[in-house]
């Protein structure tokens, strides 16, 4: 399965760590993870993905494919700007939030109206009263297994 993961381009050294063990444990269950390409949680969770032996795919806001961290294999040059966000989170089955600002929480009501399961770890809180949620989560392992049941 490809999982979005999405957050802040600019994290602490924690949401670093919780990015990176997100992308570790996805790698290691088989699954692919799609993100925006740049930095931040979309760098940390590239980077344990890749270094788990997984694929990552990202889905840059500009022309250059040069522009994706270390830790992009498929770099995807878009020229959309933050409009790219809704082929970040279309490109996934699930999607995994890790902190995040206002691109992120773009992201998060992308995935909302598409209707893609969402683990959030420390980001926005989106609740509607049709039933779309972010399932709230206090670690990687927890943000893993639950868009692993509810993605499939």
């Amino acid at each position: 399965m490809r999982v979005s993961v999405i957050g802040g381009s600019t994290v602490t050294d924690a949401q670093y760590r919780q990015a990176r063990e997100v992308g570790t444990l996805l790698a290691e269950r088989g699954h692919d993870v799609v993100c925006g390409g740049l930095t931040g949680v979309m760098e940390a969770a590239c980077r344990g993905a890749r270094e788990a032996g997984g694929h990552t795919v990202g889905i840059l806001p500009g022309e250059h494919t040069a522009a994706a961290n270390d830790y992009v294999e498929t770099a995807i040059a878009t020229g959309l700007g933050n409009a790219r966000n809704v082929l970040v989170v279309m490109n996934g089955a699930a999607v995994v939030a890790v902190d995040g600002g206002t691109g992120t929480l773009s992201e998060l009501g992308h995935a909302l109206d598409m209707g893609r399961p969402v683990a959030g770890l420390g980001t926005h809180r989106i609740d509607g009263e049709t039933g779309e949620h972010i399932e709230h989560v206090e670690t990687p392992a927890d943000a893993v297994d639950y868009v692993e049941s509810a993605g499939q």
